[in-house]
């Protein structure tokens, strides 16, 4: 490997350390994407239970818990549940977009590496080449061949090199912009539901005043009348009887 690194010349540091800056920001992502996932589903159903009840601490210490953007929005919403839903869509696009920079963090620097490599394997290879000319103008044209070969080795190592960085921070970086637009689209449906799940239970209609075991308000029961409420009249004995 410093055999290899000699013969690159000194833009093979320059690739070398471009590569452990892609490294890392790949790490960095991955463990990042790992822990924030979640399914939003299964943390609305919870959320939506608690509100239901109007158990708001309770919800509030589970989207606490749970790890992810889409549970902090739900967080930010749900401490303000008291407001009206314009003002609560408001705060949960807000909380949103706060999630943003966080998502596309490093993004950029990956991308960066990716550019870069290339132009930097290219720059060695002009450089291994001009050496090559220079000494060959040198030595009138009689150079050896090993003369030439360093020229020539500096060149294909620099720009094999260079290529060989950033194939995989682009193909890295568009595996993470993918992620982090599914994420995005997560973070915006989460919003969308905890507003609606708010809002729904506070709007809810109080249950009305339903009849037990078919018990009408004036006292009677399926339609026949309470025979103390209505004694019939009694009759008054014939001449007959009396006799």
């Amino acid at each position: 490997m410093l055999k290899f690194i000699d013969q690159g010349g000194p833009f093979v540091w320059v690739l070398l350390a471009l590569s452990f800056v892609g490294m890392m920001i790949v790490f960095e992502k991955i463990i990042f994407f790992q822990r924030t996932k979640i399914h939003v589903g299964d943390l609305m159903l919870g959320l939506a239970n608690h509100v239901r009840k109007g158990a708001h601490g309770e919800a509030l210490r589970e989207a606490a818990r749970a790890p992810g953007s889409v549970a902090r929005v739900a967080h930010a919403t749900l401490m303000r549940h008291y407001l009206p839903r314009a003002d609560l869509r408001d705060i949960a696009m807000e909380a949103g977009q706060l999630e943003v920079p966080r998502i596309e963090k490093n993004l950029r620097g990956l991308y960066t590496v990716a550019l870069i490599a290339p132009l930097i394997g290219l720059l060695g290879t002009v450089n291994g080449l001009i050496e090559t000319f220079v000494k060959m103008s040198n030595s009138s044209g009689l150079s050896s061949n090993s003369d030439m070969a360093v020229g020539i080795y500096e060149a294909l190592i620099t720009s094999g090199l260079g290529l060989l960085v950033a194939v995989p921070a682009y193909l890295f970086y568009l595996y993470f912009v993918g992620r982090a637009k599914r994420l995005v689209h997560r973070i915006e449906r989460g919003a969308i539901e905890i507003v609606n799940i708010i809002c729904d239970e506070r709007e809810a209609p109080a249950p009305s005043e339903v009849e037990i075991s078919g018990e009408k308000k004036d006292g009677t029961k399926d339609g026949t009348k309470d025979d103390k409420a209505s004694p019939k009249k009694a009759t008054k004995p014939t001449k007959a009887a009396k006799k």
